[in-house]
């Protein structure tokens, strides 16, 4: 069992930054696909970024050029930074650990408001 920790949320005026934080325990970063889903009010939950086992990295279009996500395989630990943050950014954002359709691992998910 991985247990995921998301941390870094928060309140932000337009154009701020955050950075979240997922630490993993009982399982590491490096082997797994690490991804950062976020879930507006009322909206179906998206996939935001994603860092494979290999180091590739996707990016939602929307987010593309303003988020960045990385890896730190010593402090066991995912990052998604967040810049040029906007309105539409606001929404409880998650953590996925992916090994396998039968190890995959959610966090608590942190809050990140945008709003002047």
């Amino acid at each position: 069992q991985v247990q995921v920790m998301e941390s870094g949320g928060g309140l932000v005026h337009p154009g701020g930054s955050l950075r979240l934080s997922c630490a993993a325990a009982g399982g590491r970063v490096s082997v797994a696909a690490m991804g950062w889903y976020r879930q507006a009010p009322g909206k179906q939950r998206e996939l935001v970024a994603l860092i494979t086992s290999g180091g590739s990295s996707n990016y939602a279009e929307s987010v593309k050029g303003r988020f960045t996500i990385s890896r730190d395989n010593a402090e066991n630990t995912v990052y998604l930074q967040m810049n040029s943050l906007k309105p539409e950014d606001t929404a409880v954002y998650y953590c996925n650990y992916f090994f396998s359709s039968e190890h995959s691992y959610w966090g608590q998910g942190t809050q990140v408001t945008v709003s002047s």
